[in-house]
């Protein structure tokens, strides 16, 4: 199971609306970054045949099989302060992350 916050989904609501786009955000693992792994974080307007579809509140959220491997558990946020805003990845997958939390060892 993926985990996603209601701000992140107000967030990703709004972002969707601004854009005029349909379909949903696709979170994905990529091979490199400072950690070995880096998140994959782009909409898409619709899920591959075996992706795992998951949704929240209207949102929907398309993970590959592959990448579930490594966002199972996931939660994704956001979080705003007075030095910076953006979504975070709370992954108990990760062993080590990076310091700008978009890159991991799993």
């Amino acid at each position: 199971m993926i985990e996603v916050t209601p701000k992140a989904v107000a967030k990703i609501k709004q972002a969707l609306s601004a854009h005029k786009l349909e379909g949903g955000l696709r979170l994905g693992v990529l091979g490199g970054g400072c950690s070995g792994l880096s998140y994959q974080f782009k909409f898409d307007q619709a899920p591959r045949v075996n992706d795992k579809v998951f949704e929240y509140d209207g949102v929907k959220v398309f993970v590959d099989p592959k990448s579930y491997l490594y966002l199972h558990g996931l939660t994704l946020d956001y979080q705003e302060s007075l030095m910076q805003s953006g979504f975070v990845f709370e992954n108990p997958n990760a062993k080590k992350s990076c310091g700008c939390g978009s890159s991991f060892v799993a």
